[in-house]
């Protein structure tokens, strides 16, 4: 009877090994961030973007594409390792994102920056953005900590109507669209109206930069000109959070232009406006 019971135990672990549960707090997200992380490390890669995905997941490689059709023929790998270091959580409980860094390679090793947008569906998390870029070897500081962030309170509309998400995600639309009026009649200066002071940026290149004075700093020494064409906007039934995804031209001082895909992270503010809390970008394909 011993063994048989240990035998029963041991696929019960097996099976709990990769579970991405959602049980409506960040604990469960970063929980499932590292299921997906250990997934990707037994089996691969490929069979881990297959098991986690959502049916309408996106990643970029470099441009958007079905995540489940990439990783259906993708090249597979085993020597991908990364960690969460930053994840919130809409009041809705069932809309998240996370960031950290990553290790790809074996015998010669690339190091960056991803983030990773989450929907709660059936009582799992399921990933429906994942973007990645290249930059210098973090650097660890001892003092460095992780933030996952637990919502306070719990706010989903109960009867909204498809008109009404409709009208709440065009207000995103909106302000991405008012951002980019701006850079255009006041240069990257103007992302000073519209990033939280704690924001962080995901840049090729660079190590994470957190804070806004950090962000504005690298923006008015490196970039000329910003143009942002938004592909795609969505907006968390808390109606706290939201994402932006589309294309980014960069020129930079340095006489040079670049495509880059991006992906923005907005938060309502208490005035019911909205700011950016984190960018990441990752060159495009033209």
């Amino acid at each position: 009877m011993n063994k048989i019971y240990l035998s029963i135990l041991a696929v019960a672990v097996t099976a709990n090994v990769y579970a991405q549960k959602s049980d409506g707090t960040v604990k469960s997200l970063v929980a499932a961030e590292k299921a997906f992380a250990q997934k990707a490390a037994k089996d691969g890669v490929n069979a881990a973007f297959t098991e986690f995905a959502a049916p309408d997941g996106i990643v970029f490689r470099p441009n958007p594409i079905n995540a489940k059709k990439f990783f259906a023929t993708a090249p597979d790998s085993k020597a991908l390792t990364w960690e969460p270091n930053y994840a919130r959580l809409s009041k809705s409980r069932n809309w998240g994102f996370t960031t950290g860094s990553y290790v790809a390679g074996s015998a010669q090793k690339t190091y960056g920056h991803y983030l990773s947008i989450w929907r709660g569906k059936d009582g799992n998390w399921e990933l429906v953005i994942d973007l990645a870029t290249e930059a210098m070897k973090p650097i660890k500081s001892k003092e460095a900590k992780n933030i996952f962030i637990e919502p306070v309170g719990t706010y989903s509309p109960k009867f909204a109507s498809a008109k009404d998400l409709k009208a709440a995600t065009d207000i995103i639309y909106s302000t991405e669209k008012t951002l980019n009026t701006m850079l255009k009649t006041h240069g990257v200066q103007a992302f000073a109206g519209f990033v939280n002071p704690d924001a962080r940026l995901l840049f090729p290149g660079t190590d994470a930069i957190i804070g806004k004075d950090g962000i504005l700093a690298f923006n008015n020494r490196v970039i000329d000109k910003i143009n942002l064409k938004t592909t795609q906007a969505d907006k968390a039934l808390g109606g706290d959070f939201a994402y932006t995804y589309g294309l980014a031209t960069i020129d930079y001082k340095a006489d040079l232009r670049e495509s880059f895909n991006y992906v923005f992270i907005w938060e309502r503010q208490a005035d019911a406006t909205w700011n950016i809390i984190t960018q990441i970008f990752t060159v495009a394909e033209r």
